[in-house]
């Protein structure tokens, strides 16, 4: 159980970190559509769609690498509280009736669109230029099965924790600001006591 783990937390951390570079080319095409717009006043007609495209590919793309980092939001002022083992059977019961029939339906439905729109190679509507977006309609399912795999992934964290009342955590590859900051802050207390 453990080894799936881990591939899937891998799978996922890869996936969100090779398109989070699309942060990169969504500041570079904006900058651009600003230069052109306002200092040679010849506005593209492709700038706006492209954006919207790889903004939703980043978000749809590092779903999995969220999940898999326990970073979506979460209502937990109870949860916080409780007993791993408490919290994972929760967890269990939540995916089985939520996350699984939703990641699914996703799956299912992004696939048909997705085929639909490969058919009749769908452009966007939204712009002149005529942007294609069949392309942006497979990444539904692409980010769908990345979520799938996450959340067996999750599912097994869950039963390891019924069993042990301890969490498998993820391997830790970003660290906030504020959670370094205080680590760097209680590290200095401890060695002015010393």
């Amino acid at each position: 159980m453990i080894g799936f783990i881990r591939f899937a937390d891998n799978l996922s951390a890869w996936f969100g970190k090779a398109f989070a570079w699309l942060i990169v080319l969504m500041a570079v095409g904006t900058g651009y559509e600003v230069f052109v717009r306002y200092v040679l006043n010849n506005p593209t007609a492709w700038a706006l769609d492209v954006s919207f495209i790889m903004y939703g590919t980043l978000f749809m793309m590092g779903g999995a690498y969220t999940l898999s980092r326990g970073g979506h939001v979460r209502g937990d002022f109870l949860y916080r509280l409780w007993q791993p083992r408490t919290q994972a059977k929760v967890d269990l019961i939540l995916y089985t009736l939520f996350f699984f029939p939703g990641v699914l339906a996703l799956i299912f439905a992004g696939w048909k669109y997705a085929a639909r729109s490969w058919q009749y190679g769908e452009v966007s509507v939204n712009s002149p230029a005529g942007v294609p977006i069949y392309q942006f309609k497979t990444v539904i399912v692409a980010a769908g099965l990345l979520l799938f795999v996450q959340g067996i992934a999750q599912v097994l964290r869950c039963l390891i924790a019924i069993r042990t009342n301890h969490w498998i955590e993820a391997q830790e590859d970003v660290v906030e600001t504020e959670d370094l900051l205080m680590r760097e802050a209680d590290k200095a207390e401890t060695d002015a006591h010393i």
